[in-house]
């Protein structure tokens, strides 16, 4: 388990540090309570720490705050253990005893409509979302060996602002211009995904008349319409599924159009065909680099049909962008660091022909800060950051995924 280094300097009532767990105080009790979330009361004392010390789920959730949300992205609550959070990528331990069934039932509770717990006793998990005075959280409520388990993430209330998010190049400025076409933002779960999209599609509904609809699961960022004219719907509340959204999304005449995952063949062909069809398109992928993204979409179909979506997608993919997060050399949090794809015209013919091993040598050559080109590999981003002294050496070859490939950008 790693410490937290250099905690938020407001914080200190709050939060003691220890070589090896976090200390978190409960909230005044002279303090009215809050009800800031949509579903129950988030204040109801339930983690007895020390005597009659006790913890409220806001009390955990508050050090997201007193942290910052870059840094501290991840809570894990589990029957047996003490709860932890994910801090700069490394699970530490709050210092506490050992959560047991009940408290852990409670929180779930306090967390959940009643609709949803009700689900979560049914089908044995449920995902779902909630907020606070400053950050929304996004959560998975579920069944293990011993009993209740679950798992938060904390976003911001609103995205960053786009030009913060750390693009490589400016490729962003490409993206949120155009008309149609499918831009696939891929990475393993925690990677920053859906902030990259909400970042640009919030850019794009502050400066473009358009109709946005998005399809989530849950809804994570509240986005606004602004110029733009925005519907969210939540998959499982405002429609039964990502499939039947994309086929009323098709006669409700979107402009920009966002499935929060590519989950099965019907989402993916849905999904090609309204970026295909005039729209501009944004889904996600578990996927770590452009031409595992590729492959993964081929492989959601039959082989006799994988020419046809090849062909397919080859006309309607805008680009892929592939990003990891990686500790920053400094102990301060995280960055991004991406891959970039742009189909242009010799990156649709190697996916038309299934050339896919020819595509990285596109991403090394095709890398001037030009609307035509703005490529570049993965390995060339890292060694970047590392000339710029934003992250170290060996945490960099660690997260390439060709570390030759790294070793010789290092050299160049």
């Amino acid at each position: 388990m790693a410490s937290i280094n250099e905690p938020n300097p407001g914080a200190e009532k709050h939060l003691d540090q220890t070589p090896g767990d976090l200390i978190i105080e409960p909230s005044s009790p002279a303090k009215e309570p809050r009800h800031l979330s949509n579903k129950l009361n988030l204040d109801t004392p339930a983690y007895v720490i020390n005597g009659d010390r006790k913890l409220s789920m806001l009390d955990l959730l508050d050090y997201f705050q007193q942290m910052g949300s870059l840094r501290v992205s991840d809570l894990h609550i589990k029957v047996g253990s003490p709860p932890l959070y994910r801090v700069d990528g490394n699970l530490q331990k709050m210092k506490g005893p050992p959560l047991d069934g009940p408290t852990v039932e409670s929180f779930a509770r306090s967390l959940l409509a009643d609709r949803e717990y009700e689900r979560l006793i049914r089908d044995r998990s449920v995902d779902s979302s909630c907020f606070t005075e400053f950050l929304q959280f996004r959560l998975n409520c579920f069944y293990d060996t011993h009993g209740i388990a679950i798992a938060v993430r904390a976003l911001q209330s609103t995205p960053p602002p786009v030009n913060e998010i750390g693009f490589p190049n400016n490729v962003w400025q490409d993206i949120v211009r155009k008309q149609q076409g499918l831009v696939l933002v891929t990475g393993t779960t925690g990677a920053g995904k859906s902030t990259t999209i909400a970042s640009m599609i919030n850019h794009i509904a502050r400066t473009r008349a358009c109709r946005i609809i998005t399809l989530e699961d849950p809804v994570e960022y509240q986005l606004h319409s602004n110029v733009a004219l925005v519907s969210q719907r939540e998959v499982g509340r405002d429609v039964p599924s990502y499939e039947r959204g994309l086929r009323d999304c098709l006669r409700e005449d979107p402009d920009v159009i966002f499935v929060g995952e590519m989950r099965d063949r019907d989402s993916a062909m849905w999904t090609l065909t309204a970026a295909e069809t005039g729209h501009l398109v944004f889904s996600t992928l578990h996927t770590r680099d452009a031409r595992g993204t590729i492959t993964r979409v081929l492989d959601l179909f039959p082989p006799n049909h994988q020419d046809e979506i090849a062909s397919q997608l080859s006309l309607g993919l805008s680009h892929i962008l592939s990003q990891k997060l990686i500790p920053r050399a400094d102990g301060k949090g995280r960055i991004v660091a991406m891959e970039v794809l742009n189909n242009i015209y010799a990156v649709s013919n190697l996916i038309r022909l299934n050339k896919l091993e020819q595509l990285y040598s596109q991403l090394q050559t095709k890398t001037k800060d030009m609307s035509e080109e703005r490529m570049i590999t993965l390995e060339k981003c890292l060694a970047g950051h590392v000339r710029r002294g934003l992250i170290t050496p060996m945490e960099a070859e660690k997260w390439a995924n060709n570390p030759i490939a790294f070793v010789e950008e290092m050299q160049h």
